[in-house]
């Protein structure tokens, strides 16, 4: 793949994403001008109250949600990248793998006992995802060797097991919970925060790292696995840690924001149509890519219902279903 398309698309998305901060920072229900945005961002950095309620809007609401989004859509959209290459299936993404199951079984058991207050729903939707990620990678070799069809089945199964404990658990929910719940299960980035991000910029920053660390092997993987192994790579032992790092990263952004499907799916087969399949480039640019479809996909969403009634999952959703058609014809 030519160096001069990548490097423009590398250019575009970090353009793409500069507008979308632009979009995130100015659009809204109370009218901001750059001057606000200007004040709002430098509070924020300086940790320093912000001056007119336009400048307090930006520093408290639309920034913290506008890195969330930047952070959750570039960790999906590197791990689908990681699960799509792991499981040589174009159809993964990171909820294949249960994640998405039980971040969400942890966010129900956190409205129920806790009322879905911070930090527990958090740390819950975290240790949901991943014990569903073990859960269907230690189901998918149990009877044998752990074959990107076994995965993907036991994926399968398991989220469906997941989402029959969601409803009983929605059933035990306070009455006053169950819209927020629901709301938080559709992918919400009302929850982003300054103490928030505190937590999430190193975690994320480390998992990505981690991810860019096997770049060299994924490569090697896109041979098959036989190809792999007679490189010297220990194929399985390989496997076990990406997916491991990949369901982490997707666990702790789904632990701050709630479901938000089809980013790990949509972003890593554009990306790779520009930079070709080293994923020296294609994680870093799904990241960017991410970041940027997820800003603008909830920009879009508040453009629908500005009172922010529309989870910014059902866009995504939206988007990413007919996208999941082709793909799927395409393998038919």
């Amino acid at each position: 793949m030519g160096g001069k398309r990548t490097a423009h698309f590398f250019a575009g998305c970090l353009a793409l994403t500069a507008l979308s901060g632009i979009v995130a920072l100015t659009l809204g229900s109370f009218p901001t001008t750059l001057s606000d945005v200007a004040h709002g961002v430098l509070a924020f950095l300086t940790g320093n109250p912000a001056g007119s309620t336009g400048a307090r809007v930006v520093s408290d609401l639309r920034l913290p949600r506008f890195l969330l989004g930047l952070l959750t859509g570039g960790a999906l959209a590197a791990s689908g990248a990681v699960f799509q290459t792991v499981l040589t299936n174009p159809l993964a993404d990171p909820y294949i793998l249960g994640v998405s199951g039980g971040a969400a079984v942890g966010s129900v058991v956190a409205f129920v006992v806790g009322g879905g207050d911070w930090p527990l729903l958090q740390l819950l939707s975290f240790a949901g995802a991943a014990l569903g990620a073990l859960a269907v990678y230690w189901l998918a070799g149990v009877s044998g060797r752990r074959s990107p069809g076994r995965l993907i089945l036991m994926g399968v199964i398991v989220g469906a097991l997941m989402n029959a404990v969601i409803l009983v658990l929605l059933a035990l929910t306070p009455p006053g919970k169950v819209p927020e719940a629901l709301f938080w299960l559709m992918g919400d980035l009302s929850r982003g925060g300054r103490n928030s991000l505190v937590i999430l910029i190193p975690l994320v920053g480390a998992g990505f790292l981690l991810l860019l660390a096997l770049s060299r092997g994924l490569d090697v993987m896109l041979l098959g696995d036989e190809e792999a192994a007679a490189t010297g790579l220990s194929v399985e032992s390989f496997k076990g840690i990406a997916v491991g790092v990949a369901s982490l990263l997707t666990g702790t952004v789904v632990a701050f924001t709630g479901l938000i499907g089809f980013v790990g799916l949509i972003i890593p087969h554009v990306v790779r149509r520009f930079t070709g399949g080293l994923h020296s480039r294609v994680l870093p640019g799904s990241f960017l890519a991410g970041g940027a479809f997820l800003v603008l996909s909830d920009a879009f969403s508040r453009i629908l219902q500005p009172v922010g009634l529309l989870p910014v999952g059902a866009v995504t959703a939206l988007v990413g279903a007919p996208f999941f058609i082709v793909i799927l014809r395409r393998r038919a």
